[in-house]
């Protein structure tokens, strides 16, 4: 094992578009469309705050593009913040991720996972607890192999979860499947749903494109120039753009808006009505692929994030060891399965808490993400270094992207106090600012 190696050029294009669309394409296509139609009761202004959340994650990626191309490190928006605000402020975004972001996030979508391939194949009492914990074992072994298959085995998952995206597209237009009822929608704005309801609404389209952000973490293992990365970010958040549109056009086709909005299961409603009790069946295991793939995409950029800390800090200096001949941090593997598994193990004792500490860190993950967007006018004028990429129609567009993450903050804070879960944030990150000021007691960072 190597100590000291930096990541290499390893990652061809077409697998870093499979791990980044893997990441954003989720479980949560399957249930938002549901929802921003309740909330909006309009096809109309369901379908733009569809684009809308489509064209603010397409600012947000072209700042990111221009961050990655002037700055590619492995230790991604990490990387960015340590650059712009210093070690500190990096560090507890660090700890964050480390801790409940990514960790979190393959927990709880292992216990997704565990849920549908419990309805396949049950394995006992604790059939989900136990399909959670081996799938957090199985892929943490996987990506401890390298890149190469981890990407491969990313691609063929990401194909698997877009044939089940598919399967809706064509239940809901009709393509090679029964008749389906004829319904009726509303003319397109025929109602004026208040601003903050439409607010709401874009809350939850612009979690469902969440993740595009991962995509500075394999900036600098792509293979090609700085211009394949602005072209793989576009193409990825491209890509996501049509299969949402066309998804919700399908689900707004085959069971109208009144019923699509009221459904709690709406693709599989869509499916059971197009092929029967198979189609529904079906849906499980693709949901079941979906989470698969996230969980998997999650490992390799969040692995990264762990590495990068590594690199800056002494007392976690056997993280960024770095396996060069297989493109993999192992130690940061290691450590962030550990986590992951503890957190399943949490979840399963208590379920309730653990979804509440996932859902409720969102406000700790989007007010880093404004410090990124605010960190490309500093870096700017701290670091003019020459840019590859330059974000087009600068200021205004990360002016844009600045204001939303500014929002979602905002309406992430004010969700989690409706819960009383404001604490759970608030704890996470004084028990990082505790192992910050134990770090810089113990040892200076590396300079």
């Amino acid at each position: 094992m190597t100590k000291g190696v930096a990541p290499q050029q390893l990652l061809s294009p077409t697998g870093a578009i499979a791990i980044i669309v893997g990441i954003v394409i989720g479980a949560g296509i399957f249930k938002t469309p549901s929802m921003v139609a309740g909330i909006t009761g309009d096809v109309g202004w369901a379908l733009s705050i569809w684009i809308a959340g489509s064209l603010i994650s397409i600012m947000g990626a072209l700042c990111y593009a221009e961050l990655a191309t002037a700055f590619p490190h492995a230790g991604g928006d990490y990387h960015f913040l340590t650059r712009a605000y210093g070690k500190n402020v990096s560090f507890l975004y660090g700890w964050a991720k480390a801790m409940v972001i990514n960790t979190g996030s393959i927990a709880l979508l292992a216990f997704v996972f565990g849920d549908y391939m419990t309805k396949v194949l049950p394995i006992g009492a604790n059939s989900t607890m136990y399909w959670a914990a081996l799938i957090v074992i199985a892929l943490t072994l996987i990506n401890l192999i390298g890149i190469h298959t981890s990407a491969g085995i990313q691609s063929f998952l990401t194909i698997l979860e877009v044939c089940g995206l598919l399967a809706i597209i064509v239940a809901g237009f009709g393509i090679f499947a029964a008749p389906l009822p004829i319904v009726e929608n509303p003319p397109l704005f025929s109602s004026n749903p208040q601003l903050g309801m439409l607010g709401l609404g874009m809350v939850f389209v612009l979690l469902t494109f969440g993740g595009w952000n991962e995509s500075a973490y394999i900036s600098a293992e792509l293979k090609g120039t700085s211009k394949t990365v602005v072209t793989v970010i576009v193409a990825s958040l491209a890509i996501i753009t049509v299969i949402y549109l066309l998804v919700n056009l399908a689900l707004i086709n085959g069971l109208g808006l009144k019923v699509l909005a009221s459904s709690k299961a709406a693709p599989a409603d869509l499916l059971g009505l197009a092929f029967g009790p198979l189609g529904e069946n079906l849906l499980a295991l693709f949901v079941a692929i979906a989470a698969l793939t996230s969980i998997n995409a999650t490992m390799i950029v969040g692995a990264r994030a762990n590495y990068a800390m590594g690199e800056d800090w002494q007392g976690l200096r056997k993280m960024s060891r770095w396996e060069s001949s297989r493109g993999s941090p192992s130690i940061a593997y290691l450590v962030q399965g550990l986590v992951s598994l503890a957190l399943v193990g949490f979840g399963a004792l208590q379920s309730d808490g653990f979804e509440a500490m996932v859902e409720f860190t969102a406000p700790v993950f989007w007010i880093f993400l404004f410090l990124v967007g605010l960190g490309l006018f500093i870096l700017r004028f701290k670091d003019p270094s020459v840019r590859p990429f330059k974000v087009p129609l600068y200021p205004i567009t990360p002016l844009i992207f600045c204001a939303s993450c500014g929002y979602l903050a905002y309406s992430s804070i004010m969700y989690a106090h409706s819960k009383g879960a404001v604490a759970i944030s608030a704890y996470v990150m004084m028990a990082g600012l505790v192992a910050l000021m134990y770090l810089r007691l113990k040892k200076s960072p590396n300079n």
